[in-house]
């Protein structure tokens, strides 16, 4: 069985101190639940974040890392760098990374291979834009951004791989997909899976919604059969906002 996950990422916001209130209030608040809750500081809040969750159920991400171990790579952060202060776990592809930065399928094979080699556990993050969607081009652009980047891989390499479906026309605009649309690009993405690899792998990947959930709309979400969790932006930053979302799954 998938096991549910709720993953916060806090993109560039909060100072340490502003990290550490959140990360108390969470704590506190925390509800008993079977699914796994993963928070994603900044990278200057890593280490006392990683200190302050430490034997908690709560597990932290980073947001990003550089395919090499080390080197001349000024502002990088390396998957050693990441394990050595206890963190495992990395969201790689994300939306923002690709247009902002200019990240593209290329750069994120080398991000994902150097993060399996070390161990780490990866939420790979994909979606189309809303021209795509308008288009009705949105299986192909995810099919691809899929495919050209994770289907190469080792069958035994996806339990360490979480998918994270984010429509870039829903991610801070307020504009959430229906929970229709939800399941249905989910169930296309299992069965894309399983076409590439086999039932085992499209059946054990655990799938997350990322596009404006709130606790308004999180249950509807997470009702939805092939949805597994999701990652939460804005409302992550909200400790009554991400315990709810929490509740919900």
């Amino acid at each position: 069985m998938r096991r549910k996950i709720v993953a916060g990422n806090w993109k560039m916001n909060k100072t340490i101190k502003e990290t550490e209130t959140l990360i108390s209030g969470l704590l506190a608040a925390l509800p008993k639940t079977d699914a796994r809750v993963v928070v994603a500081p900044s990278f200057v809040n890593l280490s006392a974040a990683s200190a302050l969750l430490g034997d908690s159920p709560v597990k932290v991400a980073a947001q990003n890392m550089h395919f090499a171990g080390n080197g001349a790579y000024t502002g990088e952060v390396s998957a050693e760098m990441l394990l050595a202060i206890g963190v495992d776990t990395v969201i790689l592809g994300h939306s923002e990374r690709r247009s902002l930065f200019g990240e593209d399928d290329a750069l994120l094979v080398k991000k994902v291979q150097a993060a399996l080699a070390k161990g780490m556990d990866i939420i790979f993050c994909f979606g189309e834009e809303l021209k795509d969607r308008k288009a009705g081009k949105h299986f192909e652009v995810v099919e691809n951004q899929l495919g050209n980047v994770l289907f190469d891989l080792d069958p035994a390499a996806w339990t360490n791989i979480v998918l994270a479906y984010e429509p870039v026309w829903a991610i801070g605009t307020g504009e959430t997909a229906s929970g229709e649309q939800v399941q249905e690009m989910h169930a296309f993405i299992r069965k894309t899976l399983a076409s590439a690899f086999d039932a085992s792998v499209a059946d054990g990947v655990p799938i997350l919604y990322g596009g404006s959930v709130k606790p308004s709309n999180a249950a509807e979400i997470f009702s939805k059969p092939d949805v597994d969790g999701g990652l939460i932006g804005g409302a992550s930053l909200v400790v009554s906002d991400f315990v709810a979302i929490i509740e919900a799954i």
